[in-house]
């Protein structure tokens, strides 16, 4: 590890530990802000480290934060909250190798198409699963859990899906990704397992997604499928990395914490047009900075006079 890596680590550790002392020194009000921008900063990264290398676009991000969050629901009357998370994290697993296998021989608009397709065959299942099966369209959730402990816990796998990220672009892996994402047959003639690393990095970013909807499950107490597989998710998450920049490690983060900002107050001061402006930001973004702010950065410094 080189000095400057060490520095980086240990700026890190610092402002890590800042944020999860935040709680203590800080109104409930805003414990709520942080909870929700590190759950969409987690998300983000997570959806960048599969969708970023590899350009495939994916609007699936809900079906697994759904999944998460309904297997809390259905699970933490029964088993002791651990063992709950990690059977979300698995059922996510599962389902994203089963989705993986199925899909990523698609490309371009039909991967997009795809994911859409399934995050709504996913809420209309578990919908009518509710209604005809359980006889029952909402769960409860009662779990001693106050704000702050659902932040700490989105605060540890954001750290950790950080680590993830950076641990990728530094190993062999990384550099097959380089490759793929620059062309995926020159890629595949080269000797790299295009099929095998696409699959992994799908179940790694699907299995992150699906424990931050199982670890966000108790903020809502009563859950329903219109509440937990809200498309607004995916499509929040997809500009997030998309303003940043999906292809750099700190890219979801620079998206996600002004977005948040910004969509928590249009909610509240516009919410009959909060879709339209959403919208309109995803097709600003995709004209004026389709590679993100910080590449956007990057060019401009190259581009001034020194």
């Amino acid at each position: 590890m080189t000095m400057k890596t060490s520095h980086a680590f240990l700026l890190a550790a610092a402002v890590l530990a800042l944020l999860a002392a935040a709680p203590l020194l800080i109104p409930d009000y805003w414990t709520g802000v942080l909870l929700g921008m590190t759950g969409y900063v987690t998300l983000a990264t997570a959806w960048a480290m599969f969708s970023g290398p590899t350009r495939y676009v994916s609007l699936a991000t809900v079906a697994f934060f759904g999944v998460g969050a309904y297997t809390v629901a259905v699970l933490n009357e029964t088993l002791p909250y651990p063992l709950v998370l990690l059977c979300a994290g698995g059922i996510g697993m599962v389902m994203a190798l089963i989705v993986g296998f199925s899909t990523l021989r698609l490309a371009g608009v039909y991967f997009v198409i795809f994911t859409f397709g399934l995050a709504e065959l996913v809420r209309q299942t578990v919908s009518w699963w509710e209604v005809n099966i359980t006889y029952t369209m909402g769960r409860y959730v009662f779990l001693p859990f106050e704000g702050r402990h659902i932040y700490w816990q989105l605060l540890a796998l954001a750290a950790a899906t950080f680590l993830i990220s950076w641990g990728i672009g530094r190993s062999r892996i990384g550099l097959a990704l380089k490759a793929l994402g620059d062309d995926e047959t020159v890629a595949a003639h080269a000797g790299v397992d295009v099929t095998r690393i696409k699959l992994l990095l799908f179940v790694i970013s699907s299995t992150i997604i699906t424990l931050v909807g199982a670890i966000q499950a108790p903020r809502w107490t009563y859950i329903e499928p219109s509440i937990v597989f809200n498309p607004t998710v995916s499509f929040m998450t997809l500009i997030m990395a998309l303003l940043g920049g999906a292809m750099r490690l700190w890219g979801p983060l620079v998206g996600a914490i002004p977005l948040f900002l910004l969509f928590e107050w249009l909610s509240v001061s516009f919410p009959d047009h909060f879709s339209i402006i959403l919208g309109l930001l995803f097709i600003l973004i995709v004209f004026v900075m389709p590679e993100g702010v910080l590449a956007k950065i990057e060019t401009l410094r190259k581009g001034s006079p020194k």
